[in-house]
C-alpha cells in the first residue's frame, strides 16, 4: 500500500504519527499546500516523503498520485476540497478515504424543513463509476463520522434486534488556556469545518417519512437541546442538533426509525457562531478588502489559534459515541451508549498531538490497515457501516485505544 496523505495540519500530522508505528504500508507521501508543514510531518520516518500539492486541483492530485504510484489517497483537509481530491484519486486509479463528505447546499426556499443538496450527494452520485472500476471510496472514516458509524454496525449486528434511534452524541470537558493560565476561546478542530457544520441546517433521518420508506428532513441550527451525561468523568453537557454525515450514512446500511447527531458546543461557542453568522463572517464568498480578495470565513480561521498547536495548553477529555435505543437481542427494551474517550494529557505525552485531532486520525489509520490486510474489502462509494465492525474495534483496542459500552437508564 502506497498512501498519499493530503493535508499535514492537525489531523494529518496526527495520522502520520500514528501510522509511523505500524507496518501495513510501503510508503506515505505527505502533501500539503505548505511544503514546510509537509516536511515537518514527514521528518520522523524513512517511509515518509514530503510533497507540495494544491488540494483544490484535481489535476494536481492526479499528477502526484501517478508520480509516486499511489494506491490509496487519504484526504485530511477541509471538505471544501473533497470533490477535487475524490475525482483526482479516481482519475489516477487510486482508492480513496476521507473523514467527511462532499458539502451540502441548503434548500433555497425551506432550509429548516427540507433538504437541498445533502452531505455526500455528489460522491454517492459517482458510486456506480467507482463500482464499475472495481475501486473503493471509503467515505466518512474519521471519528464522527467514522467510529460512530462502526458503532452503529456493531449495535445492529450484536446488540439490537430493532433500532429506534441511532443518536450520535459528542461532548468534552476540554479547556485551553493562554500563557498566563487564563481560559481562552480556541477551537480544538478546524474552525472552517466547525462553522460549516454548525450553521448549516441540521439533518434528521425519519424512518416514517415517505409512506414508511424513510427520508431526511432538516431543522434549525442548535435545535432540540438536551443534557447528555458523558462517561469517564466528563459529565453532563448540553448537546444540540448539528449537520453531520452520520445521519446521511447510517440509514443507507442500517434499519432504524430515526438518526440524529448532537454536539456539545456550549453556550459561549453557540453565541460566537451566531455572531459570526449575523456579521456575515461565516461566508465563504470572497470580498474585496483594500484591494485584496479574501473569504471572511478564511480570515476567522486564520486569526484563531491553530488547532494543531493548542495541545500543550489544553486539559480534559473528549468523547465520541453513539446512543442507541430500541429492542435488544433478548426482546427487551435497551438503551446503550457505545463510546470512545481520549484524554489530552495521555496522547500529548505519547504522540505529541492533542486529543481531538488524534481521535479523528486514528480511525482512518485502523481502516487502512484493515484494507491493506484484506479484512475489509469492497467497491463503490461506501461508508463504515458497510463493513464488519468487530475487526475494526478489536484493532482499535490493540492500538492501545479501547472503546466502551454504557447501559443507559431512563
Amino acid at each position: 500500500m502506497r498512501i498519499l496523505l493530503i493535508g499535514a495540519g492537525g489531523v494529518g500530522g496526527a495520522f502520520a504519527a500514528i501510522a509511523a508505528r505500524r507496518d501495513f504500508f510501503e510508503q506515505i507521501v505527505i502533501a500539503d499546500y505548505t511544503l514546510e508543514r509537509a516536511e515537518r510531518a514527514a521528518a520522523d520516518d524513512h517511509r515518509f516523503t514530503a510533497a507540495q500539492i494544491d488540494a483544490s486541483s484535481q489535476a494536481s492530485v492526479e499528477s502526484l498520485c501517478r508520480e509516486h504510484a499511489i494506491t490509496h489517497v487519504m484526504n485530511a483537509v477541509d471538505p471544501v476540497f473533497n470533490m477535487a481530491i475524490f475525482e483526482g484519486a479516481f482519475a489516477a486509479g487510486a482508492d480513496y478515504v476521507d473523514m467527511a463528505m462532499s458539502l451540502s447546499v441548503p434548500h433555497p426556499q425551506q432550509p429548516h424543513s427540507e433538504c437541498g443538496v445533502k452531505l455526500g450527494d455528489e460522491q454517492f452520485a459517482r458510486a456506480a463509476a467507482w463500482e464499475e472500476a472495481g475501486r473503493l471510496a471509503l467515505v466518512g472514516m474519521g471519528v464522527e463520522p467514522g467510529l460512530s458509524d462502526v458503532f452503529a454496525r456493531y449495535a445492529a449486528d450484536h446488540l439490537f434486534s430493532e433500532i429506534d434511534e441511532l443518536g450520535t452524541r459528542d461532548g468534552a470537558n476540554l479547556v485551553v488556556t493562554d500563557e498566563h493560565g487564563h481560559e481562552i476561546f480556541a477551537p480544538s478542530f478546524s474552525m472552517w469545518t466547525t462553522i460549516e457544520e454548525c450553521l448549516n441546517p441540521p439533518v434528521i433521518w425519519d424512518g416514517a417519512r415517505n409512506g414508511g420508506e424513510g427520508g431526511w428532513h432538516t431543522t434549525a441550527p442548535f435545535s432540540e437541546p438536551e443534557i447528555f451525561d458523558f462517561p469517564e468523568g466528563i459529565g453532563p453537557v448540553e448537546c444540540v442538533n448539528v449537520e453531520h454525515e452520520e445521519v446521511l450514512l447510517m440509514p443507507r446500511w442500517i434499519d432504524c426509525k430515526r438518526a440524529t447527531f448532537k454536539y456539545g458546543l456550549g453556550e459561549e461557542f453557540i453565541t460566537i457562531l451566531k455572531v459570526l453568522h449575523t456579521l456575515g463572517l461565516d461566508r465563504t464568498e470572497k470580498v474585496r478588502v483594500k484591494g485584496v480578495e479574501v473569504s471572511p470565513r478564511d480570515v476567522v480561521a486564520a486569526v484563531l489559534p491553530d488547532p494543531a498547536g493548542v495541545g500543550p495548553r489544553m486539559t480534559g477529555k473528549t468523547c465520541a459515541g453513539l446512543w442507541v435505543t430500541g429492542t435488544g437481542k433478548d426482546g427487551e427494551p435497551r438503551s446503550t451508549y457505545l463510546y470512545h474517550v481520549v484524554d489530552n494529557e495521555t496522547v500529548m505525552a505519547d504522540y505529541g498531538h492533542q486529543c481531538v485531532v488524534w481521535q479523528t486520525a486514528i480511525n482512518p489509520v485502523v481502516a487502512l490497515e484493515l484494507v491493506a490486510t484484506g479484512v475489509w474489502s469492497g467497491v463503490g462509494v461506501l461508508g463504515p457501516e458497510a463493513f464488519d465492525a468487530v475487526p475494526f474495534l478489536d484493532l482499535l483496542t490493540s492500538y492501545g485505544s479501547p472503546w466502551g459500552i454504557k447501559e443507559m437508564t431512563s
